[in-house]
């Protein structure tokens, strides 16, 4: 048999767990006070899966549907060599990005600014692309993957990556 002396040894007395647990295992407390307060731990554990599952993955009304957010931005400067041209990118494109995320894709161009790794600041054209998927086991590799390929057939330092939450999206 459990006895609440036994567990109330391992907390610190005066807690609030330490008064939970006296609450939910003691024997002279009136039991629909425990069955209440057993209620509402099952009811704030059921809010807070709840919240959490909703911040993931929302509830779309239709035609919606529950779309993750990638961004990444590609720097155009390159220290031996000519900037990246529109052909090369949209090689890029065709080649590592497309069958990887088949469902379509925007590319914004722009310009930007980050530190180096020796603190210098850099100056360049940027491309930022911007794809919604759906999240499923698999897509942080392909991510990565397009990261990598482009830092390595551009001799690029970095790819920013910036992922927002899912949202309800429609087209």
């Amino acid at each position: 048999m459990f006895h609440v002396k036994h567990f109330c040894k391992v907390l610190p007395e005066g807690k609030p767990w330490a008064m939970v647990a006296e609450a939910f295992f003691s024997r002279r407390e009136d039991p629909m006070r425990s069955a209440a307060l057993i209620i509402l731990l099952l009811f704030a554990a059921a809010s807070f899966i709840a919240i959490e599952d909703h911040r993931f993955s929302p509830i779309c009304a239709a035609p919606g549907r529950s779309l993750a957010e990638i961004q990444l931005i590609f720097g155009a400067s390159r220290k031996d060599a000519p900037p990246v041209s529109d052909t090369e990118w949209a090689g890029f494109l065709a080649e590592e990005v497309t069958p990887r995320f088949p469902d379509g894709l925007t590319v914004l161009t722009g310009a930007g600014q980050w530190r180096d790794s020796q603190g210098t600041l850099v100056r360049e054209s940027s491309r930022l692309l911007l794809i919604w998927y759906e999240p499923q086991a698999g897509a942080n590799e392909k991510i990565e993957a397009i990261r990598t390929a482009y830092k390595t057939r551009f001799g690029q330092e970095s790819v920013l990556r910036a992922d927002g939450a899912p949202a309800c999206v429609s087209f």
